[in-house]
């Protein structure tokens, strides 16, 4: 169970919805990660991670699956299962 109350799909207006919707279409499963709605109370925020995280994770000198990898063996590090 999550300790961060967030909003759900169904709930969600305006530019959070929107952020959701892009969110899903930009999701291999077609869903919303569960670290972009612990960002759901603040959808400025989340917009902004989102944004960031795309450009994190481009390709350029590295490619997307190699950043994949980094933060995966960074989140096992820090015993995060996200």
């Amino acid at each position: 169970m999550a300790r961060i109350d967030w909003i759900e799909d169904d709930d969600a207006q305006g530019l959070l919805a929107d952020l959701y919707q892009r969110a899903r279409e930009a999701s291999p499963t077609g869903q919303v990660p569960d670290i972009y709605r612990t960002m759901s109370r603040r959808p400025d925020f989340l917009a902004a991670i989102m944004d960031a995280g795309q450009m994190h994770f481009s390709d350029g000198y590295l490619s997307r699956a190699q950043h994949e990898m980094i933060a995966s063996y960074v989140s096992a590090l820090n015993k995060c299962h996200y």
